[in-house]
């Protein structure tokens, strides 16, 4: 998969237009789709401002989908080890609470 193919990837996967991927970013949207255009590879620069929208590093863009728990942000795995630390009710309460937000 090609750099340009995962950033679509995640930006689809979060409902987010090209438009939103670049306020978040802090980059503009004529930049973003020029890429796409001109069929060119984002600088480190600007990759890390799109792996900051998307509350990752750099290398956890880069590993393959084999490693699924890698790609999950700080936040994210801070949550996991707070509910694996829970009693079997207590997690269901979690569980339960989560899906009715």
């Amino acid at each position: 998969m090609s750099i340009l193919e995962k950033i679509t990837e995640m930006r689809v996967a979060r409902h987010w237009s090209e438009y939103q991927l670049a306020e978040k970013s802090g980059l503009t949207q004529s930049t973003i789709s020029s890429w796409y255009r001109k069929d060119m590879v984002p600088s480190i620069p600007s990759l890390t401002k799109i792996c900051d929208a998307f509350g990752i590093t750099l290398s956890q863009f880069f590993l393959d989908d084999t490693n699924e728990v890698a790609l999950l942000s700080k936040p994210q795995l801070e949550l996991i080890d707070a509910a694996s630390k829970l009693d079997e009710a207590q997690y269901e309460a979690l569980v339960h609470f989560l899906r009715a937000l």
